[in-house]
């Protein structure tokens, strides 16, 4: 659930109902791969958290379709090149994660070797003759962002400037330390839709009352199928605007709604009075904060009809070291939410197969799916 939208002192509710995406571009092969390379390979994607890479080791990942390796090296400098070998393109790193045994990235197949700013050193065997320039063959670099403790890579040789990514704005999670938080939990899930789907469920809250019990008994406003009071009909300024996101008694997203530890020190009295703060970086991963922990729940598209899911929780590490400290209490929470999102997202994906239908129409609430759906026509024009 997106708050952007939900502005005090403004009603967000769109005032006609348009129509929303094709069906085909939720199943069709062909417009995947123009997503891929309209949307998915000119914006920043999430590559992990940094705390999480270790030095001197090399990481896999993929990002708009690209095989690629992250790595950091002994001072803490990350970079990320495309997993190819400049002398015939093998494969530099097979395995998952790799620790290296010297400062050099070393291809298994001919052993040309590349330092960690990827430039090659050094040619085995072979007698390279004059007009081969060893400083125009290294390796394909891909752009580096490092924010807030996450990794963020795009493939684009003129990536969007970063700070237009998070739709809140670089600064919303400051009064967190989400660079000092470590990853306690992670839980990785494919789910059987396309990708937009996932973010439309999210940008709704429509559905809540009738797919999350237990989150609409958290938040009773989404119980409401509102994210926010000035998302009611014949709202007016003023009004609800003070209510607590929370249920009474309740300080955050656990089973019991206790903090699982204590609570972060500099956060304002809105940011604990809102119970949560969603801040959203299309089209790779949305973070929410809350006075005790956040998480980070990411997504990266596996075909037209297939997504995965990366839920991690971040919490200070005194947290994870206190005793008693009930993981579960946490975890379950959240984790059944996304159950949930990800039962509605594939029968959605499964229903709007039907040969006879062709597109949807919006509601006026559903003004951050229309928000998203036009971001999504305007990368791909």
């Amino acid at each position: 659930m997106n708050e952007l939208a939900s502005t005090k002192g403004v009603s967000p509710l769109l005032g006609h109902c348009p129509e929303s995406l094709p069906a085909s571009w939720y199943y069709d092969p062909d417009h995947f791969q123009r997503e891929q390379e309209a949307i998915w390979a000119r914006n920043w994607i999430y590559a992990g958290r940094a705390a999480d890479l270790q030095p001197m080791v090399v990481k896999r990942l993929k990002a708009g379709g690209q095989n690629l390796i992250l790595v950091k090296d002994q001072d803490g400098t990350i970079s990320c090149f495309h997993n190819t070998c400049r002398h015939r393109g093998a494969e530099l790193c097979q395995a998952e994660t790799t620790r290296l045994r010297s400062k050099l990235l070393t291809c298994p197949y001919h052993e040309w070797a590349y330092d960690l700013q990827g430039r090659l050193v050094r040619i085995p065997y072979a007698s390279p003759t004059p007009d081969f320039r060893k400083e125009d063959h290294g390796l394909l670099k891909v752009q580096v962002k490092t924010w807030n403790g996450f990794i963020f890579v795009c493939l684009a040789e003129s990536p969007p400037p970063f700070d237009e990514a998070p739709d809140m704005g670089v600064t919303a999670l400051d009064n967190w330390p989400m660079a000092e938080l470590v990853t306690g939990h992670a839980m990785v899930k494919e789910i059987a839709c396309n990708w937009k789907i996932f973010w439309e469920n999210y940008n709704e809250c429509l559905h809540c009352p009738g797919i999350h019990p237990m989150l609409c008994d958290m938040v009773p406003i989404y119980g409401k199928g509102l994210m926010a009071p000035n998302e009611a009909p014949g709202w007016k300024p003023g009004e609800g605007e003070d209510a607590g996101a929370l249920k009474p008694g309740a300080r955050t997203w656990t089973l019991n709604g206790r903090p699982c530890g204590p609570e972060f020190p500099n956060l304002s009295e809105a940011q604990k009075a809102a119970g949560q703060t969603f801040v959203t970086l299309w089209p790779t991963m949305y973070v929410v904060a809350h006075v005790d922990y956040a998480r980070a729940v990411s997504l990266r598209p596996l075909g037209p009809e297939a997504t995965e899911l990366r839920i991690e929780w971040l919490f200070p590490a005194e947290t994870l070291a206190q005793p008693g400290f009930d993981l579960d209490n946490v975890t379950r929470f959240a984790a059944t939410v996304v159950a949930e999102d990800s039962a509605a997202s594939e029968m959605n994906q499964r229903g709007l197969k039907s040969s006879a239908f062709r597109a949807g129409r919006l509601m006026p609430q559903e003004f951050d799916v229309y928000r998203f759906q036009q971001w999504v026509r305007t990368q791909l024009a």
